[in-house]
């Protein structure tokens, strides 16, 4: 309902927001009937989303007007003098003004005033920026992103402090009304990259985003059956800064405290953080063995198996690789009842109280693991090399790409155990055939492996010293190729 098109009265603007906000329903939508200067008025706020001191003075302030001080201009005095604070605005929509108050912000609605007055004194409960524990340094900054969208924006702008920087803001979600911010350095970014992100939010129809960034996610990425992830999730704003200098976009969502980071490669989800808080050398090497790492997660385990159960594949000299006697299960239902065990460790881990997590940890290791060997329901060879492949899956950087590894192991599993060598070597195939026909946002997901890149792919297996990475990657099309 736009007040330019409807003349309504005071009574019949304050009725329908009364009656839209539901606020003799709503035990925290309060409304205020107050008299300033002689005029009628009417507050109308959500209790817990205004800053209580702020409003006091506001309405302490008003509270000293004569009647004369608003008889000329009354919408320009309140807003350019008798309203002393940052964030007011005004608003002709009713609707648009039902939703804004249910966003936070007050509305004052004013006798003798058509549009109504949006004072944006508004605060959410927040904790405190903390250190993420997924992306953990030993030497570094020690704050993260937090849930609330404009915390995130302000820890962020604190490391990029240039005049190119943007924070575009948009709503999604017809119920949810979710604050949603594209974040990205117009002088750097690819245009048609930012304006191909912000034709698909724009299309996003739900009614809300429940899960915030991962519900996001699954509208704009698309292949909804690839495990694979294809935007890579940040906690940290200096990683996300990082990001924002080379060209990507970043995407921030209230009630998130990871931010999204668009487009990525397959690379980037395997690169962390203490690898460039460390000298050159040293930043490589631990790549090097995160790289290691997340090969085994993948390959030990089929191929341990492949020998197991060939032994003709082995030399002489590595003869000792296999099991020494046989089990009470088959080798792969050995395998597969510990994957399973360890996923259900995982899930109990998360739903265990922090002071009970060792006392978990023990169970599951002393009386679980340990009893089943020893009454022969798994051998020692099968829960080391399971161990290995897990503590790999846990050394890399991005949990949805440790998932996504963990699935693409199993089935390598089951190909081995179904079909031998040739399983292997097919399975492997496909899983390298799926990562070459995969793109996230038009990047192929290989680069700059597939298509070939040398000085992209020497940075992405080596750490290179900073001084020496003066070029942007190219595949995002960067303005500004120079660094």
């Amino acid at each position: 309902m736009t007040l330019e098109e409807t003349k309504l009265s005071f009574d019949e603007k304050v009725t329908f927001l009364e009656k839209t906000l539901a606020v003799d329903k709503n035990f925290d939508v309060i409304k205020l009937d107050l008299v300033y200067a002689e005029r009628n008025m009417a507050l109308f706020m959500v209790d817990g989303f205004v800053k209580d001191d702020i409003l006091h003075y506001l309405m302490k302030h008003l509270s000293s007007l004569r009647e004369d001080q608003l008889e000329n201009k009354p919408l320009d005095q309140l807003l350019k003098t008798y309203i002393p604070y940052v964030e007011v605005e005004t608003n002709n929509d009713l609707e648009e003004v039902v939703d804004i108050v249910l966003s936070g912000p007050t509305a004052l609605v004013v006798e003798g005033i058509d549009p109504i007055i949006i004072i944006d004194a508004r605060t959410y409960p927040v904790r405190g920026p903390e250190e993420p524990d997924i992306e953990r340094v030993v030497r570094g900054s020690r704050d993260g992103y937090v849930e609330t969208i404009v915390f995130n924006t302000a820890l962020t702008r604190r490391r990029i402090r240039d005049r190119s920087l943007r924070m575009e803001y948009m709503q999604i979600g017809r119920r949810s009304k979710t604050d949603v911010v594209i974040c990205y350095l117009e002088d750097i970014a690819d245009p048609d990259s930012v304006a191909k992100l912000k034709e698909s939010l724009s299309k996003i129809d739900t009614d809300g985003l429940p899960m915030a960034e991962k519900t996001l996610e699954e509208y704009i990425s698309g292949r909804h059956w690839n495990p694979y992830p294809v935007i890579r999730y940040t906690e940290r704003p200096d990683t996300a800064a990082a990001h924002l200098f080379e060209g990507h976009i970043c995407v921030i969502v209230d009630g998130s405290p990871s931010v999204m980071i668009t487009p990525t490669t397959f690379w980037h989800h395997l690169q962390h953080a203490e690898e460039y808080r460390n000298k050159p050398l040293v930043g490589a090497y631990l790549r090097l063995v995160r790289y290691l790492a997340v090969w085994v997660s993948i390959f030990l385990l089929p191929f341990w198996y492949l020998l197991a159960e060939n032994e003709s594949l082995l030399p002489e000299a590595l003869s000792f690789i296999g099991p020494n006697e046989e089990g009470a299960l088959p080798l792969i239902v050995q395998f597969f009842i510990i994957e399973i065990g360890i996923d259900m460790l995982r899930m109990a881990a998360i739903h265990t109280p922090s002071s009970l997590a060792t006392a978990l940890g023990l169970v599951a290791a002393l009386m679980i693991g340990q009893v089943a060997v020893e009454v022969g329901l798994f051998m020692n060879e099968v829960i080391l090399y399971l161990a290995i492949a897990a503590i790999g899956s846990f050394a890399t950087p991005s949990y949805e790409m440790s998932l996504a590894n963990r699935l693409v192991r199993l089935a390598l599993l089951l190909a081995s155990a179904a079909f031998g060598v040739i399983g292997f070597v097919i399975g492997t195939f496909l899983w390298i055939f799926l990562l070459v026909r995969m793109k996230a946002f038009g990047i192929p997901y290989l680069w700059p492996f597939i298509p070939f890149h040398y000085r992209a792919f020497r940075d992405v297996f080596i750490r290179s010293p900073i001084p020496l990475k003066n070029r942007r990657p190219t595949f995002l099309h960067p303005q500004d190729p120079d660094r």
